[in-house]
């Protein structure tokens, strides 16, 4: 597998991120600190550094100028800074990539691709993810681990479309106007009450679910692996 080192003090964007790669077979170690981040490298061994550049403490240049003393890893910057000076100053550092934020998930994958492509000579391997709901639309079928789970109409269109967005944030504003079977004149409330009852068919423990979880002030998230 795959093994990345994260130094990204955005806790949101890094568990996102972790979420997504970890369906593709790339496991990721993220610190908020750079100071932590750069002992971590001195132990442990990664195949790649994504790396922020405005974090707390040590600004993101330096932080690539450190780890070049010391490692030849390759390192995909990731930043909301645009400024030509500082991509030619992480470029001057050793940078391999640079990657202006925002983003989509799919494009950093395949800046990974590239970069590991680039230095190993090789493709990375990619493990087929293995789910745990999975989705038969033209049987109009929902499985969890295989075992099939009767819902009503409602109930599976709203599953379903948690599936084919797995991964990320779904407000509810968004799920009323995706599916078809609720009225989007529906009160938001409706919707909670909905996740209620998919939840009392698919968690182990409703009120403390582990696959459809909420997301304060944003919706909810599907976790299916």
């Amino acid at each position: 597998m795959t093994k990345i080192l994260m130094i990204e003090d955005d806790k949101e964007m890094a568990e996102l991120i972790d979420e997504f790669l970890s369906r593709h077979g790339i496991s990721v170690e993220n610190y908020e600190n750079p100071e932590l981040g750069l002992s971590a490298l001195n132990f442990k061994t990664y195949d790649l550094l994504i790396l922020d550049l405005s974090l707390p403490n040590i600004d993101g240049i330096e932080v690539c100028r450190q780890v070049r003393t010391k490692s030849d890893i390759p390192i995909i910057i990731s930043s909301a800074r645009s400024d030509i000076a500082d991509k030619t100053a992480c470029f001057y550092m050793g940078a391999d990539d640079y990657l202006p934020k925002p983003y989509e998930s799919q494009e950093l994958l395949l800046r990974i691709h590239s970069v590991l492509k680039r230095f190993n000579k090789q493709p990375v391997q990619e493990e087929e993810p293995t789910y745990i709901f999975t989705l038969d639309e033209n049987r109009h079928e929902i499985q969890k681990n295989g075992e099939l789970i009767y819902f009503t109409n409602a109930e599976f269109e709203i599953m379903a479309y948690f599936i084919k967005k797995q991964g990320f944030v779904i407000s509810r504003e968004e799920i009323l106007t995706n599916v078809e079977s609720i009225n989007y004149e529906s009160s938001l409330k409706s919707i909670d009450v909905m996740i209620g009852r998919l939840r009392a068919k698919i968690e182990e423990s409703p009120k403390q679910p582990k696959y459809i979880i909420s997301i304060r002030g944003l919706g909810y998230k599907l976790i299916n692996e």
